[in-house]
Order: C-alpha cells, then structure tokens, then sequence
C-alpha cells in the first residue's frame, strides 16, 4: 500500500513538471495620441468641475512607465507656490497626479500611499528588466508629489538593481536632484514570485534651492549685497524663473524693467537650466 502511495506521488509530481507552463497573456498596447488627449480632456474636465481649472497641467512621460503601465496616461497637476501660493479645490494638494486608463477610469492621487494602492493592482514584474522598469516607473510617478515647478530629478541607472529575498524580488532605483535644490529619492518594490507588488518603502532626502518670492524687486536695491543675492538666486532659478520675471516685469516701472531684461539675458548667456 505504501509502495503504491509512494508511486502515485511520483507520478502527479512528473506531470505537474510535465505540464506547460501557462503562456503570459497578451502585451497591452500603448495608449495612442487621440487616446492621450481623450485622456488629458477628461482630466482637464475633472479640474472645471472641482472649481481647480487653474492648475498646471502636464503629461507625465518616461521609457519605463510606458513599458510597465502602456494602457495608462499620466499627467501631473500643479498649484504654483511661488511668487504667490494659490490653494489647491479641495480634495487636492499642491502637486497631484492623475491616471486616466484605456477603460475610461480616471484615478486622482495626492499621496504615495494612494499610489501604491493602484501600482498593487495595476502593476506586474517578474523579469530582471521588468523589475527594474517597474522601480523607475515608481519613481517616475512619486517624484512628482515632491515637485513645486523648480526641481529638476534624474534616475541613477546605476542604481537601478534587483536582489532577491527569499521568494521574492527587491527592485531598487533612485533619483537625484540637478537642479532646484539637492538631495535623492530611493526606492524599494517588493514583488511575490507571480510578479505582484506587495510593499514599497521610500527614503526622501530633498532640500529646496531658491525660489522666487521677491528677488525680481530687489535688482535696483540700494545695498549692493542685496542686489547680488538677488541675481545670484535669480541666475540658479534659470529659465524656470521665466514666468516670475515676465510677471514681474509687467507691472515694473521702466527702469525695473531693464534690470529684469538684463538678468534674463546673463540667464540665456549662460545657458541656466
């Protein structure tokens, strides 16, 4: 009776080896450019009808999100701080992010928390190249709640990595401030072994540079100190402080004006970022 029992095992052991493994389902097409702008439409029209029209709005691109998430668009909504803040409708945040999938569903996130929410049930990584994508598609997306229109991130592909534990696979990647201040993003993604994501943990390290408040109005001022640490912020703001300065230089008297011309020409001269 054991003999039996012991070659039964065997058996259903030899077929469950023998037997094909289930072919992955069909790749997901990318989302095309009529299906991109329905997307922005429909994101636009959310806005309107919570009275938040007024924010920034912009599409959110890279290689790797396209890669993990192609039925998806993503876009990111701003409500500029500086020089002046202007308060968010309610139920949004300074820097927001939006989804808008190939079935019509538009997904609004404020937080790290509400997106990884979605990436556990949206996102799928079991190859080395899968993982790593899906960790720079994180960050591609969370960096975003960090932005006030003045950061500059870059993905360090070298510190794109994958490393197992146990039965499950640790994805890695980080990004790092080239402008508008210093510091790093990292993160980690945990997925089972079907590929799942099950937990991400994050580190934050930023520290903001200067942003523009008032130093267009000080170009004129008396004290020579002052005046220098106005184009000094100016020139490390670069071309992102473009929209202040023609806000500013509007209402400047004459003189003002030229002071602001100047200082946008030493920030085309030197090329600042």
């Amino acid at each position: 009776m054991k003999t039996c029992s012991l070659v039964l095992t065997v058996l259903l052991a030899a077929c469950a080896l023998a037997a094909p493994t289930p072919a992955p389902g069909p790749a997901k097409a990318k989302l095309t450019a009529d299906e991109i702008a329905k997307a922005e439409k429909a994101v636009k029209a959310h806005l309107d009808g919570i009275r938040g029209g007024y924010g920034a709005v912009s599409q959110i691109k890279g290689a790797s999100l396209e890669k993990v998430l192609p039925d998806h668009a993503f876009f990111f909504v701003l409500y500029r701080q500086y020089p002046v803040g202007r308060i968010p409708p309610a139920g949004l945040k300074v820097a927001n992010v939006f989804a808008w999938g190939r079935d019509g569903k538009l997904h609004v996130f404020t937080e790290d928390k509400q997106l990884e929410k979605f990436c556990k049930e949206k996102l799928t990584a079991t190859s080395a190249d899968q993982l790593k994508d899906a960790a720079r598609a994180w960050l591609t997306l969370a960096q975003q709640f960090r932005q006030d229109g003045f950061y500059l991130f870059t993905l360090m592909d070298d510190a794109t990595k994958v490393r197992q534990a146990g039965r499950t696979s640790v994805a890695s990647a980080k990004v790092v401030v080239m402008r508008g201040g210093n510091g790093t993003i990292a993160a980690d993604l945990t997925f089972s072994d079907a590929g799942k994501l099950t937990a991400v943990a994050q580190e934050v390290k930023l520290r903001p540079g200067p942003r523009p408040i008032c130093q267009a109005t000080k170009l004129l001022d008396k004290d020579p100190i002052v005046r220098a640490m106005a184009q000094q912020d100016l020139l490390v703001m670069g071309r992102h402080a473009r929209p202040y300065l023609d806000e500013q230089r509007a209402k400047a008297a004459p003189e003002l004006r030229q002071a602001i011309d100047r200082i946008w020409q030493r920030i085309v001269a030197q090329d600042r970022e």
